[in-house]
């Protein structure tokens, strides 16, 4: 129970940051949502297969390293 208030502080300062880089850096991001992969049916369905995967494995990586910084 005494870690819990770390997650959340740093869960919170994770969205901050998502927010600014997603707020100010679309404009670098701009492959984001466009890669080979990425199924567009007509103008109404889309589904970001490869945009997923690419998240997925960023996000595993990042987890992973915090995993190790923090000793768990």
């Amino acid at each position: 129970m005494q870690g819990l208030w770390r997650l959340f502080v740093f869960l919170g300062a994770a969205l901050v940051v998502l927010g600014l880089v997603l707020r100010f850096g679309s404009g670098r991001l701009g492959w984001l949502g466009h890669l080979p992969g990425d199924l567009r049916i007509g103008d109404s369905v889309y589904i970001p297969l490869a945009t997923c995967a690419v998240i997925s494995v960023v996000l595993t990586l990042v987890f992973n390293v915090l995993a190790r910084l923090f000793g768990r």
